[in-house]
């Protein structure tokens, strides 16, 4: 990955995660944030015990969010990625009827990093 494309990643991945790193921590310790998502590919729900995908996609952020820019390794830069592919697509399915502040749409962004109601 040339430093164009990192300098690319690094920009949308600032932009899809709009939520600061202690208010993500003390939603991801929320029951509704363990609520939501898949089970490692798993069409369950991580209500079960199990971290779902997104709950440990949030801890990931925390540590990226953590580190300095220069210290980011290919392994951060492909998890941004994931990320901002992932709250792309899920803000595209945003529902139309269901109230969206209790939503498991909202929930499972926000464990992504990612807030629509701050749009």
């Amino acid at each position: 990955m040339t430093s164009d494309d990192r300098d690319d990643v690094y920009k949308e991945f600032e932009q899809a995660v709009n939520m600061a790193p202690r208010e993500l921590e003390e939603w991801l310790g929320t029951d509704a944030s363990k609520s939501v998502g898949v089970v490692d590919g798993d069409k369950k729900s991580g209500a079960g015990g199990a971290e779902s995908v997104g709950h440990d996609s949030g801890r990931r952020i925390l540590a990226i969010k953590a580190k300095k820019k220069a210290d980011l390794d290919d392994n951060d830069y492909d998890h941004m990625r994931k990320v901002v592919g992932y709250v792309h697509r899920h803000l595209a399915q945003r529902p139309g009827k269901e109230r969206l502040d209790t939503s498991r749409w909202r929930y499972s962004l926000m464990n992504w990093g990612h807030d629509p109601l701050k749009e």
